[in-house]
């Protein structure tokens, strides 16, 4: 038996469509812990899967990616049910989990890793991900900074970080509304 505070390092498959009617969508906005769970409570949300996109480094590891040598940003891939939940509810979603004019932080996680991103899986998403912006823009006085770009290759993070809110004890069940708390506040 290992010791309980070690963490499980192991790589989880890439989440892949399980249905083939589902779709795939990537986000980041900060600290991908908190927006796993705020998707992996949204009805129409069949699975979840934080990682890492963007980058140019393969395979890379946590700290890796939080050296700021790696160019990805932390991300949250997910396999949805379009006709239960539509990208459009999706897109709306990320633009209220984060403040999308922070550039490379969201609240007190500065970095490159931590800038927001719409990774997008084909050309209806991207349109869809470029107006969401424009219309979000409006309700700003200052530039958001979310960039737009293609999903790209996709690294999951280590299994320790997968539900990790949710291990915590955060409720992920459908439809949970409960306050979502990360690094306890």
């Amino acid at each position: 038996m290992g010791n309980s505070t070690t963490k499980d390092r192991s790589i989880p498959q890439t989440v892949q469509p399980t249905k083939e009617w589902s779709q795939l969508a990537t986000f980041a906005a900060g600290c991908f812990w908190s927006v796993e769970l705020v998707y992996q409570r949204k009805d129409g949300v069949l699975q979840t899967q934080v990682g890492y996109a963007g980058g140019n480094k393969e395979n890379p590891s946590y700290e890796e990616v939080c050296s700021g040598s790696t160019g990805h940003a932390e991300a949250v891939r997910l396999e949805y049910d379009p006709t239960a939940i539509s990208y459009q509810d999706l897109l709306k979603i990320f633009w209220n989990k984060h403040n999308p004019t922070q550039g490379n932080r969201q609240g007190n996680d500065v970095g490159t890793q931590y800038r927001s991103v719409i990774f997008y899986h084909n050309d209806e998403q991207k349109t869809l991900a470029e107006q969401s912006r424009a219309e979000r823009q409006k309700s700003y006085d200052t530039l958001i900074t979310t960039q737009i770009a293609p999903a790209g290759v996709w690294y999951p993070a280590e299994s320790y970080h997968q539900g990790y809110l949710e291990k915590g004890g955060q409720c992920a069940a459908k439809g949970c509304d409960d306050a979502i708390l990360c690094y306890g506040y």
